[in-house]
This record gives C-alpha cells, structure tokens and sequence, in this order.
C-alpha cells in the first residue's frame, strides 16, 4: 500500500541496514522510490455508528521485511467444488474480488496437501466411520455430520467423469475434528468406493 509516513518508513529502513556490507565504510546513504503511487483520500473522521476497519498494513510491512514478500499470503476462494483447487494464494492486502465458496458445508483449517489415506470401519454407503486411524493413532468417532457429495470435474479431465467423494466432519472422543472422505459412491468397489482418505483438520 502507498505510504508517506516517515517514522514508519525510517522503521523499515533500520530493520534492512543490518544487512548492508559497508565495506570500507559509507559516507552518503540516499533513499530513492523506484515505484510511486498517488496516495488517496482517506476519512480520518470516526464514526459514532461504524466501527473503523483495523490498519494492518503496517504489521504486513514489517513482517515482509523481515522475512520476504513472496512469503507472506492470505487464502481466497475460488469457484470449484474441488477442496484442494477451491483456494489460491494472494497478497495479505489483495481487495477482495467478491468470490465465495462455492459450498455451504463448513471447511477445515487445515487443508492438506495431499489427501492421506486412513483405515476405517464404517457401513457403507452412506455411514460414517466407527473409528479411523491416521498416522499410527487410532480415533474412535463420537459424533458425525455428512455426507456430503462431491463429484469430480468432468470438464477439467476425463479420468473425472466419474470421481465422486463422500465428506464427513467427524469430532473423536477427545474433542478433535476431521475431515474425511470416501472415494467413490459406497456402492461400486471398481471405483475404489473403499478406499477413505483425510483430508483436513478442523481448528
């Protein structure tokens, strides 16, 4: 974002010094603007009705600076109904477009980036699992919501003509929250109806 505020640029500037090599020493350091933007009106006035919206630009500067600006990112939907294809990365202060999920169900924290597959037990078709184990720890479901259907995207590739998966949240006896899937309709092993996966951790 455009910024003409001297202490807040003199910050940045003393957080990168450290990195310079002087070499035998310097005399003249001149700070120039490779990029300028205009810098547009803003209300400064508060309102007795709205609450502002909280600035957090500053805090994106400084953590750019500190650890790179290709590293710092926010998720936004994108209009798929495929879970890993459904988000994509963007600038932290990147206006929103105005997309939402394409889904009403509620997604995970944690999307994993690659699905992860788990033993289960569980009355097909439509049933969630009794109990699932996921990297050698074995959780046994208290409570379930699902499913809910997913089909492939038949446009994208035709090996997705027939991709369906069946979600289900999952919550264990500790209190942990999965999501979980089926792959296939629960009916038609060929299409490894069997097999379930992990998909994402809820916070």
């Amino acid at each position: 974002m455009p910024v003409r505020d001297v202490k807040r640029l003199t910050r940045l500037l003393t957080d990168r010094i450290e990195s310079v090599d002087p070499g035998f020493g310097i005399e003249v350091m001149t700070l120039a603007a490779t990029l300028a933007e205009p810098f547009g009106a803003k209300q400064i006035i508060s309102s007795l009705v709205e609450e502002p919206e909280p600035d957090i630009t500053d805090l994106i500067d400084v953590l750019a600076n500190r650890i790179g600006e290709q590293r710092l990112y926010r998720f936004a939907p994108v209009e798929s109904d495929v879970p890993e294809r459904s988000v994509r990365r963007i600038a932290p202060n990147a206006p929103d477009d105005g997309t939402s999920s394409p889904s009403d169900w509620p997604r995970p924290a944690r999307l994993l980036t690659h699905p992860e597959p788990i033993e289960t037990m569980a009355l097909l078709p439509d049933h969630p699992p009794v109990w699932f184990s996921w990297r050698g720890i074995r959780h046994r479901v208290a409570r379930a919501d699902g499913p809910e259907r997913v089909f492939g995207e038949w446009w994208q590739r035709d090996a997705e003509l027939i991709a369906v998966r069946d979600y289900f949240q999952v919550e264990d006896e500790s209190g942990e929250r999965f999501w979980i899937y089926r792959a296939g309709d629960g009916e038609d092993r060929e299409t490894g109806s069997h097999k379930w996966f992990l998909h994402g951790v809820f916070a």
